[in-house]
């Protein structure tokens, strides 16, 4: 009888963990393997919550860590399939980053190398995080370089290209997509990725729209109604989809539909729930959809359903 399952393809998802909200590896971990992928945790700070709507709390620093840790994944071998990164908090992890893609990045005797997906978690609303410097911004540029898929929302687009913030709801829609297709154009010259999405265009309309340029040069937007609310943690969740489907083979417009699917669902659903939106997405009932038939979840369908 022939094993329908397969050996889980490895990510590291470089990222960091905040205990309480769900975003970073709160989400990417559950998210990842329940679409059947291996997720291996390196931790790029410890946060009692997220930095969105709760004070006064717990950051520890883990760089340190990340050094020792990347020493002992080098000892025992290990390689991956994809290496996904998303918050820093400083410019010696830009640093500890490049060196882990020099490292783990390599091609392998088939001549592969690993997916490397930046996320370039740096702002929104159009202000940098609080955390950021001018020097961990301009790193954040030097990482960017790497990336075979790069997925900055808009206000990090205009970061990353040097370009003044525009607030594009204010625009006309046809208007605003013009100036948000320039800066993927500015992009595309100066980091030169394969696959570039700008997420999280707001349009006058009530659209929301994800920018994209596959490998090939062709564009596309990928468009979903603007919904009441905006919760912490769903780029995350937004690109941890895309990464999953992207790995799965299908096609890069194709995976930013699935994943901007995915999160209209969950917004739609926490929506109806008195929970605080700075708790983030309520993403633990509707994980189950994605689990994927050919990664050995065939007979996998939700309780309910069997009755």
């Amino acid at each position: 009888m022939e094993n329908r399952y397969r050996i889980p393809p490895r990510i590291v998802a470089v990222h960091d963990l905040s205990c309480f909200g769900r975003c970073a590896l709160t989400v990417v971990i559950p998210t990842l393997s329940v679409m059947g992928y291996q997720v291996v945790p390196l931790p790029t700070a410890f946060l009692s919550t997220h930095t969105g709507g709760f004070d006064d709390l717990h950051f520890r620093d883990l760089t340190d860590d990340m050094h020792k840790t990347a020493a002992h994944f080098s000892r025992l071998g290990l390689s991956f399939d994809s290496i996904y990164t998303g918050f820093l908090g400083s410019e010696a992890q830009i640093d500890f980053v490049e060196d882990f893609f020099e490292a783990f990045a390599k091609e392998d005797a088939k001549g592969s190398r690993p997916l490397i997906l930046v996320d370039p978690v740096m702002g929104d609303d159009g202000v940098l995080y609080s955390t950021y410097t001018k020097e961990l911004m301009l790193g954040m540029k030097r990482l960017s370089r790497h990336a075979s898929v790069l997925t900055p929302n808009w206000t990090e687009a205009c970061f990353l290209t040097d370009t003044p913030f525009c607030d594009l709801s204010a625009l006309a829609p046809c208007e605003a997509l013009a100036l948000a297709a320039d800066v993927l154009t500015r992009l595309e010259q100066d980091f030169g990725c394969d696959r570039i999405v700008i997420t999280g265009i707001f349009l006058s309309d009530g659209r929301l729209a994800n920018l994209g340029r596959d490998t090939d040069g062709t564009r596309f937007c990928v468009e979903r109604p603007l919904l009441a609310h905006s919760y912490p943690g769903t780029g995350d969740i937004f690109a941890s989809v895309l990464l999953g489907e992207l790995l799965d083979g299908k096609s890069f417009e194709a995976s930013c539909a699935a994943a901007a699917d995915f999160i209209t669902l969950l917004i739609t659903t926490s929506s109806s729930l008195p929970t605080p939106v700075r708790e983030g997405v309520a993403l633990e009932g509707e994980l189950w959809r994605l689990c994927s038939p050919s990664k050995g979840n065939s007979d996998l369908t939700r309780k309910e359903e069997r009755i």
